[in-house]
């Protein structure tokens, strides 16, 4: 079992490496022969902000156009991501709350989603299955906001487990009676 899990990890931080990797080859420098071995932390970091074009860094939190177009946005990102920081997203969104006004400004239009144990866009030792864009299409067909997504999982143990996904800066909360695998268990505060 544990060498199953360190042969698990291995393979996840060659593949957070290679989506690094395959950036500066084709986004950056255009060239598949680059490697990393040539890398100039002083000179490239800036030419890979240059380069991007906003293709892969969406940095600017101003979505009030968006927003007065009526857009909905929902965000999701695992806490066990180990290719991007789940503080890009937690930073974002509050970024997004800063250039808006604050939340009373904000959740009407947009959510964070923040899934305890889930790896990079799925996997990892929490519930990581869910269906977010069940909960757009309800939102932008009925008016109805996500104010909980419920996840589900097995664990290592192989039992199902649920658990409820709340609206970042909330966490889901042991009501403190009834099954901890179960999400009806919980409640986001």
């Amino acid at each position: 079992m544990v060498r199953c899990a360190r042969r698990a990890a291995r393979v996840r931080a060659r593949s957070a490496r290679a989506t690094g990797r395959d950036q500066f080859r084709f986004l950056v420098f255009n060239d598949p022969s680059w490697d990393v071995g040539s890398f100039n932390f002083d000179a490239d970091i800036a030419r890979a902000e240059e380069a991007d074009h906003d293709t892969i860094n969406a940095l600017d939190p101003n979505l009030k156009p968006f927003i007065d177009r009526g857009g909905k946005l929902i965000q999701y990102h695992g806490w066990n991501d180990p290719q991007i920081s789940p503080g890009n997203s937690t930073q974002y969104h509050q970024r997004v709350l800063q250039a808006l006004g604050g939340a009373a400004k904000v959740d009407a239009s947009y959510r964070l989603f923040m899934a305890p144990g889930m790896a990079h866009c799925g996997g990892g030792e929490g519930p990581n299955q869910f269906d977010m864009l069940a909960a757009l299409e309800q939102w932008v067909e009925q008016g109805k906001a996500p104010d909980r997504v419920v996840a589900q999982g097995r664990t290592s143990d192989g039992l199902e487990r649920t658990r409820p996904l709340c609206p970042y800066p909330q966490v889901a909360e042991y009501k403190g009676s009834g099954s901890t695998d179960d999400a009806a268990n919980f409640v986001c505060k």
